[in-house]
């Protein structure tokens, strides 16, 4: 409960300053996707204390479609919004917006997933995703106590889309931790596939995800031998792996990892179908953001903790990193029903 205070007085905090520098500028704010729970509460969160602020926000969602982002985002500097926030489908698809958004200097923060190729991006608001990664392969690597054990352990890895920027972030940070337990022989990847390319799962589907884990399954787990780790880079991806391993296998049961804490996935934690998650709480993210709304709207000095990590190809983007945490069925009622971010019956 004492977390949930803080929230609600750090969001109060914020829109009480960002208010008084509200004069009903427009805001746009395009996210990728109704698809995944995530993107709607992140639009929605951000929509609300935007408006709660004075602004008035065009809020769009692309459903997974690069080109109607395109457009989106193109409508949205047509139609006289002074700031744009947005969550790229691809992060190197929205170039033409960027330029016109230079043509009309109007800001750009890249919300949780950094745009790519273009120097007009002003600014990036995300978690620190290499630690999301580090926080799951640290996970992996107490939960099999590779230290100590003997091993070997069967792992298998299913990352994110390639398409965007921070699934690299997540994997490096957990492949980092792994690596050398892989190169002692202590971790063995059956199927051969650990390269990025050939574990991503693109637009993040859980079907993708599941068909790629049925597959193999089939190929490489079909004599009865036992996975004892199953690596996923978020819930979306976990659960695909989940649905592959319920309908395909019948050995011991792996770690699983994931993140968002998405509400199927709590209810997998609960049942001990799947080992944790890293929880984000896009409130604190959409409350920051709205932050460095207001200050760039006032002309005021935007808060950035990070001006060195993440390089577009074209700048390095100056951004603020929220911090990740650690998520699992012994903890998800303080973390996540106690701070309000989901109601019990949610995940019942």
């Amino acid at each position: 409960m004492k977390k949930f205070v803080a929230i609600l007085l750090c969001m109060m905090m914020v829109l009480g300053a960002v208010s008084a520098m509200a004069a009903g500028e427009k805001v746009g704010v395009s996210m990728p996707t109704k698809d995944l729970q995530r993107w709607n509460q992140d639009g929605e969160n951000m929509k609300n204390m935007l408006e709660a602020a004075g602004y008035e926000v065009d809020l769009q969602f692309a459903s997974n479609d690069v080109q109607q982002q395109l457009n989106q985002v193109t409508n949205m500097l047509n139609g006289g919004c002074k700031v744009i926030v947005v969550s790229a489908i691809e992060g190197s698809s929205l170039g033409s917006a960027l330029d016109l958004a230079k043509e009309k200097n109007v800001p750009v923060i890249a919300y949780d997933r950094l745009l790519m190729d273009n120097e007009w991006v002003s600014y990036y608001a995300t978690f620190d995703n290499y630690k999301v990664g580090t926080v799951q392969g640290t996970y992996v690597k107490e939960a099999l106590d590779l230290d100590n054990a003997a091993g070997p352990f069967a792992l298998e890895v299913t990352a994110g889309d390639p398409g965007d920027n921070n699934a690299l972030f997540f994997y490096n940070g957990a492949l980092d931790v792994l690596k050398p337990y892989i190169e002692a022989g202590k971790l063995v990847v059956k199927s051969g596939q650990l390269e990025f390319n050939d574990v991503a799962t693109p637009t993040w589907k859980t079907e993708v995800a599941q068909n790629r884990a049925s597959s193999i399954l089939s190929s490489f787990y079909a004599d009865g031998s036992d996975i004892d780790v199953w690596l996923c880079s978020n819930d979306s991806t976990a659960l695909g792996v989940i649905n592959a391993l319920e309908d395909n296998y019948d050995g011991k049961w792996p770690v699983i990892t994931g993140q968002d804490c998405d509400k199927p996935n709590v209810k997998k934690m609960i049942e001990g179908k799947q080992s944790m998650s890293v929880f984000k709480d896009t409130r604190t993210l959409a409350a920051q953001v709205v932050k460095m709304v207001g200050q760039i709207l006032a002309g005021e000095t935007v808060d950035v903790n990070d001006t060195e990590t993440y390089n577009n190809n074209v700048i390095t983007v100056p951004s603020f990193l929220c911090e990740p945490v650690f998520g699992s069925a012994d903890n998800y009622v303080e973390l996540l029903i106690d701070s309000g971010y989901y109601k019990l019956e949610d995940i019942q």
